[in-house]
């Protein structure tokens, strides 16, 4: 195995995945580091979820290597991929994923919650991440009361409020209008600035290209390029690695 860099959060080389003998993945690499916003770009079908999945431990590549931390994901039991993810990581989807008998507040204080956090603290700081998603006034209510858009903020605001190292996001603005889409960015943007999330983000957006630092295009499961997207004072900033 060749050690990642040492300044990348999440590194991975040469993954390669196949469903049932078609392949989805070949020999895709890259990195990211922390606090960055990677966009991951590609038709449907082109691998961005399972690249997602592959670099989130929830599938175990068949070739190539995954690293969280200078750490190798790849080679843990499925057990201890669960925590790292339950511990380190967040998932948002295309569709949110809410527990239907909790209400808004407790569905966002959950992940701290499961690690033990005491009831004050995981909702004051659920409330926290509702308000600034501006949707706050809906902390007592089920999630079936609410319109898909709302739910999904919800989602969104879970897996912020967990503190995570890096944060995968499928397809997170697919249920949202163009106004919401805009908001859930800049939260996930702000949030990555300021609390030093790694946020790989796959998505048909292309408004999420202002906010990302580097993108990466997938095509029949292979990497064809990265855009480096511009800084703060118009230079190109890309820490992708080929």
């Amino acid at each position: 195995m060749v050690a990642p860099p040492d300044n990348d959060v999440l590194w991975a080389r040469t993954l390669t995945y196949a469903y049932r003998g078609s392949p989805a993945l070949v020999g895709v690499s890259l990195g990211a580091r922390e606090g960055e916003i990677l966009t991951v770009h590609g038709p449907r079908g082109a691998g961005k979820t399972t690249l997602l999945k592959c670099l989130s431990g929830q599938l175990a590549p068949d070739h190539g290597e995954v690293w969280f931390n200078s750490r190798p994901v790849h080679t843990l039991s499925a057990a201890r991929r669960e925590r790292l993810r339950r511990e380190r990581f967040a998932w948002i989807g295309s569709e949110p994923a809410l527990v239907p008998e909790l209400t808004v507040w407790e569905n966002v204080a959950l992940p701290l919650m499961l690690r033990r956090a005491g009831r004050r603290v995981a909702k004051h700081t659920a409330r926290e991440w509702l308000d600034r998603l501006d949707i706050g006034d809906l902390w007592r209510a089920r999630p079936a009361a609410l319109p898909q858009s709302q739910r999904q903020r919800v989602a969104v605001a879970r897996a912020l409020a967990g503190a995570p190292a890096v944060l995968f996001a499928d397809e997170p603005t697919a249920p949202l209008h163009r106004a919401d889409r805009g908001q859930v960015l800049r939260t996930l943007t702000a949030a990555a600035r300021s609390h030093g999330i790694t946020v790989l983000l796959a998505t048909h957006d292309e408004e999420a290209a202002e906010f990302a630092d580097s993108a990466v295009t997938l095509v029949d499961g292979r990497r064809v390029g990265a855009i480096p997207a511009p800084d703060a004072e118009g230079r190109g900033a890309c820490s992708v690695s080929a």
